[in-house]
């Protein structure tokens, strides 16, 4: 949802090498001033604002937002309160702000991802009784919902959108390789072909984006390696976390195959170069130069791509809808349901030790208006949670795609968001980068992997 130049979806770096660098957090700490009790008629809100300059999609939707809410609220007051960090400094930033009542604002942007750890460290208020009496949260979907829920049944965060992936194809380089207009792979096997034709063809270009390895972050394992796994096998069980025994499973063959297709695409160099796959600016590289300028021929990515190419963005690029193909992400096999997509997302939620919650709340209810929301999804390039707009004709023919990302959220897949999941996430990616650098095989990272998801759950692993 992650993933993404503004607060919404930009998969960087390892959780668990930022939560190392606590002391990046000093700025943000000094941002805050006296705690957000100090002022009972001053909400203060704290987001992830973009570190490229021209992105600002975040900034204006809230300041409009904090303009109807001041009209409407007569002598209360808005406070934004920016982090201007990649998304490693930020979450390291935003726990240590919200340990004291002195540094905590009154309301906060969380990555559903890692939620659950905010939740078990104590610093969410649970909002049910909040929602109990807000009417519009029946337009929510279950989904999307439960991204928010924890553990012990209570919901923590409103979220503001999700997000779906899938494969985006240049259709100039198809045309020279000889692919159709209209590609829409049926099995793994299609896709490495497809990527394989373009090679052969049409020189100079990457045939195919899988992101990969601990520099890229939660983009590796949630648009890489998940898109992947969770095509393997009958679709009937999560292959990461096992919801009757409560355990984490270890690395099967779903798991092995999926490493295998990473190993295919780099050791086949049907991938950027290792060098360039395992910069933590390859998202960058590739929204921004490969895609824009003709340089890749597909790429597994998600939903919210067209933010950076919209009008005012900095890096416009009209031609995109024109230029640019869709095809859903196909089962290893083909077997049913045929397509495979991952959701996340990001919510707004209230800090336990916020001094003005009530006025937070409030806030939520202002941004999540439908007309509100609606504009948040359009202007984000992000997919509707609401029911009411994703029906809405003007919300479906906003923008080239929506409708076929939209349509993806019915069978979707959401990550195991249990409070181990960044843990498990970083084990993922050091699997996926040891068979993209070609210091391990797939057997050898797979075992590898389970040693550290045994480390990473206390031994909560179950074999499948």
């Amino acid at each position: 949802m992650p993933v993404r130049p503004t607060a919404a979806r930009f998969r960087s770096t390892s959780v668990l090498t930022a939560l190392l660098a606590v002391s990046l957090a000093a700025p943000t700490l000094a941002a805050c001033g006296s705690g957000s009790g100090s002022d009972p008629d001053t909400v203060k809100i704290s987001f992830k604002q973009s570190t490229d300059n021209s992105i600002h999609v975040m900034d204006d939707y809230l300041a409009g937002i904090k303009k109807q809410f001041e009209k409407e609220n007569p002598g209360k007051k808005v406070e934004l309160v920016p982090i201007k960090a990649p998304d490693s400094e930020y979450y390291t930033k935003l726990q240590q702000m919200l340990r004291s009542p002195k540094t905590a604002p009154d309301l906060v942007y969380e990555d559903t991802f890692l939620i659950n750890s905010d939740i078990t460290s104590g610093y969410l208020k649970p909002l049910d009784p909040y929602l109990a009496k807000w009417k519009d949260w029946d337009q929510f979907i279950d989904t999307a919902k439960a991204a928010a829920k924890a553990e012990d049944g209570k919901t923590y965060g409103v979220p503001d959108g999700t997000d779906t992936r899938g494969l985006w194809f240049d259709k100039g380089i198809f045309e020279k390789a000889g692919l159709p207009a209209d590609w829409q792979p049926k099995t793994w096997d299609d896709v490495l072909a497809a990527a394989r034709t373009v090679k052969e063809k049409v020189p100079g270009v990457t045939p195919l984006n899988v992101y990969t390895g601990k520099p890229a972050g939660e983009a590796a394992t949630m648009q890489g390696f998940e898109m992947l796994l969770y095509g393997t096998g009958d679709g009937t069980s999560d292959p990461l976390y096992d919801k009757g025994t409560k355990k984490w499973v270890a690395g099967g063959q779903g798991f092995k195959d999926a490493l295998g297709f990473v190993h295919t695409v780099y050791q086949e160099k049907l991938g950027t170069d290792v060098s360039q796959a395992l910069d933590p600016n390859i998202q960058t590289i590739v929204r921004g130069e490969l895609l824009p300028k003709g340089k890749l021929a597909i790429d597994l990515d998600g939903s919210w791509l067209p933010q950076d190419w919209l009008q005012g963005s900095g890096h416009e690029w009209p031609e995109w809808s024109k230029e640019l193909g869709l095809a859903y992400m196909p089962t290893q096999h083909g077997q049913a349901p045929g397509k495979v997509s991952m959701s996340g997302g990001w919510t707004w939620s209230i800090p336990a030790k916020a001094g003005n919650p009530d006025l937070a709340f409030k806030f939520i209810r202002t941004m999540q208006t439908k007309a509100n929301a609606q504009k948040w999804y359009i202007a984000n390039s992000g997919i509707a949670v609401r029911k009411d707009v994703a029906s809405d004709p003007a919300y479906v023919k906003a923008q080239p795609g929506i409708k076929f990302f939209t349509d993806l959220v019915s069978s979707t897949h959401y990550r195991p968001a249990y409070p181990a999941y960044p843990k498990v996430s970083t084990a993922i990616q050091e699997a996926m980068e040891s068979v993209t650098t070609g210091d391990a095989s797939v057997d050898k990272a797979a075992s590898d992997y389970d040693e550290a998801l045994k480390a990473a759950t206390d031994n909560q692993v179950v074999q499948k």
